[in-house]
């Protein structure tokens, strides 16, 4: 579980700015160009119409949203102006809401402490925007911090589809004690960072919302910049399209997770819990529970660079990789629990095709697939394990081989770890290699493993 002793930031303090250099833009569809090429190299606003607030006083509010226009030639400034550790106080009422976030923008920044516990409905958004990309509130142009006080913000049942928050490129949102709920657009259902765009995300709760579009991503959150994210909680939301991607978030950006829950999300192709693709993540101190997609039920790494330590992945659901997939990508997963995940296809706990995995100090336990290697799968890739276990793991599929691991191709090796009382229904129970691609050192144990319990010699496709 989260722990949720980080002392809150006195929102009349200004903050120094987490902006980072610039990379290459991921767009809605995703193009190409990741990180990594796998294993194979290993080596201006319109206006709103919200609730209780009249069509005029909204269009006047929104036309200040848009950024001021730079004609000196050196770039934009998006350092505070004066009056900037001035807090705002936004009366419960929804187009107050959008007027104080037009004028911080207006303004060079601000800071707006929303209504205690207050609800917040938003019934539509500004013109001229693509369908997909449509935004409830004032896009995010300049440095805004929004202290919700546990305010709900959210999308009316009746509504036509949007998100709430767009962060664009300069704009700063520090965004917390929040719930967002019922957001609906092509991809970031809830919030959308886009390139050279900057987030904190504290505190928040960001629940049924959804990415809509054909290969739509980011169900709760789509990340094409750079975001902090910290003792929140994303939940039920889902990227619905059959391409859909990361049904909690997809990170393409630079991403630093703690503190986290991601529980009962759900994507079409991968990582339903949380999908890095394309980008950069640390995820740490963190859970990933009862989450589901095509591959990676809980996380998902592809064309990426993943680094996780201290998390629990835990009931999670997917064809390849219940727990953990990654492809064509590089993750590695640090003093990591990842149990009672299940896969239909391959790789029960973890599974890596075509790329670079390390497990450090990790248990992987009790997870199934109806396919090989219910604790790890590895095809093609370089596995690194040490000082880890991989046990009572059960392959249970007709032909299903390597209960403890399965790994073709590649190169494997086992550092004083453990692969021990796995299962499955032809040999080997704890390691099946038919090529031999398993390197073990003397300190490894591989025993109690059914069928083909115990140490065997070379070349009968079975280390255990």
């Amino acid at each position: 579980m989260p722990r949720f002793q980080r002392r809150k930031r006195d929102f009349t303090e200004p903050r120094a700015s987490t902006r980072r250099g610039s990379r290459s833009l991921l767009t809605d569809s995703l193009l190409a160009g990741g990180l990594l090429a796998g294993a194979a190299g290993l080596i201006g606003v319109a206006p709103l119409a919200t609730a209780g607030t009249p069509a005029g006083t909204a269009m006047e509010a929104i036309a200040m949203a848009a950024p001021a226009d730079e004609t000196d030639g050196g770039g934009s400034d998006h350092s505070w102006h004066d009056g900037r550790d001035e807090v705002k106080f936004v009366p419960c009422e929804s187009g107050e809401l959008v007027g104080a976030i037009a004028e911080a923008n207006a303004n060079g920044g601000g800071n707006l402490r929303l209504a205690p516990k207050c609800t917040y409905t938003l019934t539509g958004y500004g013109e001229n925007q693509a369908e997909g990309d449509r935004t409830g509130l004032p896009e995010i142009w300049q440095p805004i911090v929004i202290e919700g006080s546990g305010a709900t913000i959210t999308r009316d049942a009746n509504a036509p589809e949007f998100r709430f928050f767009t962060v664009r490129a300069g704009g700063d949102l520090h965004l917390s004690d929040v719930t967002l709920t019922n957001g609906r657009a092509g991809s970031g259902g809830g919030i959308r960072i886009d390139h050279d765009g900057t987030a904190v995300v504290e505190h928040a709760t960001i629940t049924g919302n959804a990415a809509v579009a054909p290969d739509g991503s980011g169900g709760g959150i789509f990340n094409d910049g750079h975001l902090t994210l910290t003792e929140s909680k994303l939940s039920d939301n889902h990227a619905t399209g059959p391409s859909g991607k990361g049904g909690g978030m997809l990170n393409g950006g630079v991403l630093a997770v703690k503190w986290t829950e991601f529980t009962k999300n759900s994507a079409n192709e991968f990582g339903g819990g949380f999908a890095n693709f394309q980008g950069a993540a640390d995820l740490s101190e963190s859970t990933f529970a009862h989450n589901r997609a095509g591959d990676g039920g809980g996380i998902a790494s592809v064309a990426a660079r993943t680094k996780v330590w201290t998390i629990k992945v835990t009931d999670n659901t997917a064809n390849t990789g219940g727990g953990v997939a990654n492809k064509d990508a590089t993750i590695t997963l640090r003093d990591a629990t990842i149990d009672h995940n299940t896969s239909t296809v391959a790789g029960g706990g973890v599974s890596t095709i075509q790329g670079l995995l390390t497990l450090d100090d990790s248990t992987v336990a009790a997870n199934t697939t109806g396919g090989d290697g219910a604790g790890i799968f590895s095809e093609r890739s370089n596995l690194l394990v040490r000082t880890s276990e991989s046990s009572r793991n059960k392959a249970v599929g007709l032909h299903s081989k390597g209960g403890g691991l399965s790994a073709t191709g590649g190169d494997v090796r086992l550092f004083r770890s453990k692969v021990i009382e796995n299962d499955a229904t032809e040999q080997a129970g704890g390691v099946f290699t038919p090529d031999g691609v398993v390197k073990v050192d003397d300190e490894t144990v591989i025993a109690g493993n059914h069928p083909c319990g115990g140490l065997r010699e070379e070349g009968d496709d079975c280390v255990a």
